[in-house]
């Protein structure tokens, strides 16, 4: 998230500061407005199905192509009314370019919000790549909704907030940019690939092809989606479809620069220099990571401002950092910081050692407007690709959220940040990822993971207009959590973020009673249609109804107290021993958490991780050495943020086959056979820095 100017930045905060909200300008931001689809109220749901259906027929363009744009443009969401990011409308993201906020530019390669005219800021300056100027020229128009409009002869304000319309006209410009290449409206998909390629109007070579390629890829593999607005969309595959693409001439891109190929990356460096005489320096470490420290965590931000702002703030050497920058509009990604360096990201420096953090462009309030699906699509291959290369596991204790990162010390758990917020959806991009999120035990199990169906489920929230103005029905990964198995029941209440006692609220930057798709817990007790989780110190209870299921069973390992411990501390980072640290190191601050891990909870663990720190208290060319411990840690999922326990304090358990029922006793549901706490219990991995 974006961190407001400053004088300098104290070398203690690491370049971390709380954001103040921004308010982004009424076109791109209009709320989400989920109005039913053209036609008769009561229509079947098949309404939207028709609809591709229809215009695929009335313009001779196959189906499969007009359905899989649109899949790759929106997921076949229409948010009728309210625009992109980009200025795009409805389920074919058709652009209207006279928005004075709708990039033009960007269609033509150029980086979004003129950030490629900016002038520079600091030291460093972006590369001839930075500026998205494109090398090859792709002449191309954008999916124009003027010329949408004209092509079906309707008034352009029905394509804004009709589905039907929208989709027409988006069937319609294929047909023409067909036409235009003089190629005929064959009935096989494979012969639309450079009509498709056009479609989202770049110039650059890279980014076309990359998005014909998924394109492509979802007519082969095929579809199916309940939408936003309830409408439950199918394409089924067709394997056999495989299109001659043309070749095209890699870019060359900056020596810098780590993405995987065939992903439009370019770099703008973040600068590390000396800010003044007494010492402060920005707005990174030096590091050799993997060497000195294995890379453990991807974080996911979103930057709560506009890239253009970003990219001037991680240029300022007294700012914070970040490895990588995602655009909104197309899923462009730039590079800021080497992965072997540690950014200045996360508001722990304990974090900040051992993972790479990935700022989205967008506001958790917005989520139609700017979490786009070509962001989420550039996202995970950008994570897929950096998680092959570190051996970064993919589930969600290592790829995780900014709101998910474990408060270093007790008193800086109010100012720990909250995006990527209840919006972001951890289902959809996991599946991205390669690695889904789903059921590895019946329904009965000692663990359940959160995962909730994003477009059916939609808890109420406010925040999203300002305080306690309710935010419009929106899919979530959130779950809320009560005191007892009733929705009159209180959340359950954060003694960290609010210590004055303050109950949790449905803001929706409250996260202090709120677990999220892809978290697992133990479970401790059922009844009816809901589940009582261990969460933050206490039994936690939320609506899990069979019919529409918010979790799912789940196996793996559990931590609990060792036998003999009434309560055992939780921290938020890992520290090696006293005696571990040199004699000219400060040992810094212990700061266990407000919260108690009592015996017989459980919390479920995915990781051993060795204790480490490093001092970074001067400006260096070298980095510094890791003071390594001999103290090893288990990271558990402990509330909606992850924390850290002794491994010498706890016993490993299985997680059972089936749980309590709600009979069951809170303190010694699922218990199970107990495994040894050594490194042989868990992944070992390498240390990380403070």
């Amino acid at each position: 998230m974006r961190r407001p100017a400053a004088p300098r930045v104290p070398n203690a905060l690491r370049g971390y500061r709380r954001t103040a909200c921004v308010i982004a300008s009424a076109a791109v931001l209009a709320p989400l407005l989920l109005i039913p689809l053209s036609g008769e109220e009561g229509s079947s749901d098949r309404r939207l199905q028709d609809a591709f259906e229809d215009a695929a027929r009335e313009y001779h363009v196959p189906r499969s192509v007009v359905m899989s744009v649109s899949y790759v443009q929106s997921r076949w969401d229409a948010h009728p009314g309210s625009p992109s990011v980009a200025g795009g409308y409805g389920p074919m993201h058709l652009l209207d370019t006279a928005l004075p906020t709708s990039p033009a530019a960007a269609a033509g390669g150029q980086a979004q919000d003129d950030t490629a005219v900016r002038p520079p800021v600091g030291k460093s300056a972006a590369s001839p790549a930075a500026s998205g100027s494109p090398k090859n020229d792709h002449t191309v128009r954008p999916a124009d909704l003027e010329q949408a409009a004209r092509l079906i002869d309707a008034p352009a304000e029905r394509l804004r907030t009709d589905a039907v319309a929208n989709i027409r006209g988006g069937a319609a410009l294929l047909a023409a940019t067909q036409h235009k290449l003089g190629k005929p409206l064959s009935d096989n998909p494979a012969d639309w690939w450079e009509t498709v390629e056009r479609y989202p109007g770049t110039r650059d070579l890279t980014s076309a092809a990359e998005y014909a390629n998924d394109v492509f890829d979802v007519i082969r593999k095929g579809a199916r989606r309940t939408t936003a607005e309830g409408q439950v969309v199918t394409l089924a595959a067709s394997p056999g479809v495989r299109p001659r693409a043309a070749q095209t001439q890699t870019p060359k891109r900056a020596k810098e620069v780590e993405c995987p190929a065939g992903v439009s990356c370019d770099w703008l460096s973040a600068p590390y220099e000396q800010i003044d005489d007494d010492g402060a320096y920005g707005n990174h470490d030096v590091a050799d990571r993997p060497r000195d420290q294995k890379i453990e965590y991807i974080v996911i931000h979103d930057t709560e401002a506009s890239l253009r702002s970003m990219l001037q703030t991680v240029q300022d050497p007294t700012e914070a950092s970040w490895h990588y920058s995602i655009r909104s509009s197309d899923g462009h990604i730039t590079q800021h910081v080497r992965t072997k360096d540690e950014a200045w990201h996360s508001g722990s420096q304990f974090v900040n050692s051992h993972s790479i953090g990935i700022e989205h462009e967008g506001f958790l309030t917005q989520p139609g407007t700017w979490y786009t699906e070509r962001m989420y699509q550039s996202s995970a291959r950008l994570v897929r690709f950096l998680a092959k290369k570190y051996g970064v596991p993919l589930d969600r204790q290592h790829i995780f959220g900014h709101d998910n990162v474990p408060s270093p010390t007790a008193e800086s758990i109010p100012d720990m940040h909250d995006d990527p917020g209840p919006f972001w959806d951890w289902r959809h991009y996991f599946d991205l990822l390669g690695a889904p999120l789903k059921a590895t035990a019946g329904p009965d199990s000692g663990m359940v993971m959160i995962l909730p169906d994003y477009a059916r489920h939609k808890p109420s929230f406010t925040g999203c207009g300002g305080p306690g103005v309710p935010c419009p029905p929106h899919g979530s990964s959130a779950v809320r959590l009560h005191t007892e198995p009733s929705d009159d029941a209180p959340l359950i209440q954060d003694p960290g973020r609010k210590p004055d006692g303050d109950p949790s609220t449905e803001d929706v930057n409250d996260l202090g009673s709120r677990a999220s798709a892809g978290q697992t817990f133990a479970v401790t007790e059922r009844s009816g249609d809901w589940t009582a989780i261990w969460f933050q110190g206490h039994k936690a209870w939320f609506r899990n109804p069979t019919k529409q299921p918010t979790a799912v069973g789940a196996a793996g390992r559990m931590v609990t107290p060792k036998e003999g411990l009434d309560d055992i501390p939780v921290y938020g980072r890992a520290l090696p021993e006293s005696d571990a640290y040199p004699e000219d190191v400060e040992e810094p601050a212990e700061s266990p958490l407000p919260y108690r891990f009592k015996a017989g909870q459980r919390y479920v663990t995915q990781d051993r991780i060795g204790s480490s720190y490093v001092d970074r208290s001067s400006f260096a060319d070298t980095p510094e050495p890791v003071i390594k411990g001999h103290e090893g840690y288990y990271e558990i999922q402990f509330g909606h943020r992850l924390a850290y326990v002794r491994a010498s304090d706890v016993d490993v358990l299985a997680a059972p086959a089936t749980a309590g029922s709600s009979s069951t006793a809170g303190s010694s549901a699922g218990a199970g056979p107990s495994a040894a706490a050594g490194p042989s219990a868990g992944r070992k991995s390498g240390p990380a820095g403070h």
